[in-house]
């Protein structure tokens, strides 16, 4: 499942899982912009895992 192309809508639920670790304390402003380009020059589920593999409640 992570080389299936990643949609739009997987896209913003990656954006705003990160968010949500903003909110909490696990991300810095820093990461976080980082992090929400990543999301949105993702191709693949597989680079959007990524960015949440260490967060709890992974994806894929």
């Amino acid at each position: 499942m992570r080389d299936v192309r990643a949609s739009d809508a997987e896209r913003d639920l990656v954006v705003e899982r990160l968010q949500r670790a903003v909110g909490n304390g696990r991300l810095t402003l820093a990461e976080f912009d980082e992090r929400v380009a990543a999301a949105y020059a993702a191709t693949t589920r597989g680079e959007l895992s990524e960015l949440t593999k260490d967060l709890p409640g992974h994806l894929w």
